[in-house]
C-alpha cells in the first residue's frame, strides 16, 4: 500500500514523458535538397557523359568541360539521392490516409507535369532540323501510360525510367502499409521485411523478384523511410538501424554499378570514395532535416524551388540536348554560357509549368479523383 502510495503521488516532472510525434509543418529544406538533386543530375547529362549530348555540343564534353567533366560525372547520383528523399516523402505523405486518398494524391502530383512534357517533347523532336530521332507515334502514345519501359517501348523522355521504379516503390507501400494503415509498427516490418529480400532477390537470380524488389534501388527508400520515423521520433533506435542498413547496401549497389576505373574507355573515372561520399550526403542531409537541424532553412521561395524540381527534371535531358545544340551549335555562343543560360531556361519553363499546368490542373485531378466511387 505504501510503495503503491508513493508511486501514484510521484511528481510529474520525474516521469519520462512519451515521445510526441512533431507537427507535419512544410519542411522547407527539403525542397530544396530536391532541387540540388535535380541539379546534380541535369550537370551530369549536360556535361558527364557522352554519346548524345556530344552531338549538342559538337565534341565531347570532355573537351568542352576539361576539369568540370570530372566532376559532373558524378552527377547521375543525385537520382540515389532523390530516393532518399521519396523514401522520406511517401512516408509521411501515406501517414493516417486511405488509399484512394494515397492513389489520388500520387496521380494528381505525378501525371499533369508528365503528360505536358510527353506531348511537349514530341512535337519538339518532331520539328524539322532537329538532330535528335523521335519515337514512333505508337510508342509515343505508350509513353502517356507511364508504362512504356515494362512494355519495351522507346521512351520519350530519358529520365522516366526512375518513375517506373518509384511507382513500383509506391505500390508496394500501398499494398503492404496504407491499406492495413500506415503507423511506426507497419512501417518497420515492411521496411525490415523488404531490406531481408533484397539478398533474397539477388542470390535467386529470379527476373520477377528483381522486378518487385529492386535491390539496387530498395535501400534508399528504406532509408528514407527509416529516417521519417527518426523525424517522428529521434530516439527510435529502429528507425535509426533501418537508415544506417539502407547507407550500407545503397553504398555497395552505388559502388558496384558506378564505379568504372577498371574501364579503359570510360568517359571519367569515378572513385569509389567519390560515390560513397555523395550518397552519405543523400543520407546524411535527409537526417538533418528529420532531426529539425535544418529547419532554420524557412525560406518561402524554396518551396517555389522545391515545385520546380519535377518539370525541370522531366524535361531537362533531351529538351536540355536540342537548347545547347541551338544556343552552341547553331549561334555560335560559347560552352560556359551556354551551360548556364540551358539550366536558366529550364528553370524558367519548369516555374511556367508550375503556375500554368500544375497548379491549376493537379487540385482537380486530386478531387475528381477523391470524387471517384
Amino acid at each position: 500500500m505504501t510503495e503503491t502510495a508513493v508511486r501514484t503521488t510521484e511528481p510529474p516532472a520525474e516521469r519520462i514523458p512519451a515521445p510526441k510525434p512533431p507537427r507535419e509543418n512544410r519542411l522547407r529544406a527539403l525542397d530544396g535538397l530536391r532541387l540540388v538533386a535535380a541539379l546534380m543530375v541535369a550537370v551530369y547529362h549536360y556535361a558527364g557523359r557522352g554519346a548524345q549530348v556530344s552531338t549538342s555540343w559538337g565534341a565531347s564534353p570532355k573537351t568542352e568541360f576539361p576539369t568540370l567533366h570530372q566532376f559532373a560525372t558524378y552527377g547521375c547520383l543525385g537520382v540515389q539521392v532523390f530516393f532518399v528523399i521519396s523514401g522520406f516523402v511517401i512516408c509521411m505523405s501515406g501517414w493516417g490516409r486511405s488509399l484512394q486518398s494515397f492513389f489520388a494524391s500520387r496521380v494528381s502530383r505525378l501525371m499533369p507535369a508528365y503528360w505536358f512534357a510527353v506531348a511537349l517533347l514530341v512535337v519538339v523532336m518532331a520539328l524539322p532540323g532537329i538532330p535528335f530521332k523521335g519515337v514512333s507515334p505508337s510508342d509515343a502514345l505508350i509513353n502517356f501510360t507511364l508504362l512504356q519501359q515494362p512494355i519495351g517501348a522507346e521512351r520519350v523522355l530519358g529520365v522516366c525510367w526512375t518513375l517506373w521504379v518509384e511507382i513500383r516503390f509506391y505500390a508496394l507501400f500501398a499494398l503492404l502499409v496504407v491499406i492495413p494503415g500506415a503507423n511506426r509498427r507497419r512501417v518497420l516490418m515492411f521496411s525490415i521485411g523488404w531490406l531481408f529480400a533484397i539478398p533474397i532477390a539477388q542470390a535467386s537470380k529470379l527476373p520477377f523478384l528483381d522486378l518487385v524488389v529492386m535491390p539496387e534501388y530498395a535501400p534508399y527508400f528504406i532509408g528514407g523511410m527509416g529516417l521519417y520515423l527518426v523525424h517522428r521520433d529521434r530516439r527510435d533506435i529502429y528507425a535509426w538501424g533501418l537508415a544506417a542498413a539502407g547507407f550500407l547496401i545503397g553504398q555497395h549497389y552505388a559502388v558496384k554499378d558506378l564505379w568504372n576505373a577498371a574501364d579503359p574507355n570510360a568517359f571519367a573515372h569515378r572513385t569509389t570514395f567519390g560515390i560513397v561520399a555523395i550518397v552519405a550526403f543523400g543520407f546524411v542531409a535527409v537526417a538533418a532535416i528529420a532531426l529539425g537541424w535544418l529547419n532554420w532553412a524557412n525560406w518561402k521561395w524554396l518551396t517555389v524551388a522545391g515545385a520546380l524540381t519535377y518539370p525541370f527534371y522531366l524535361l531537362h535531358e533531351h529538351l536540355g540536348w536540342v537548347i545547347i545544340w541551338g544556343l552552341h551549335r547553331k549561334l555560335d555562343i560559347p560552352a560556359i554560357p551556354t551551360f548556364f543560360l540551358t539550366v536558366g531556361g529550364m528553370l524558367v519553363l519548369a516555374y511556367l509549368i508550375y503556375r500554368c499546368i500544375e497548379k491549376p490542373l493537379t487540385p482537380r485531378l486530386r478531387s475528381a479523383l477523391l470524387k471517384a466511387r
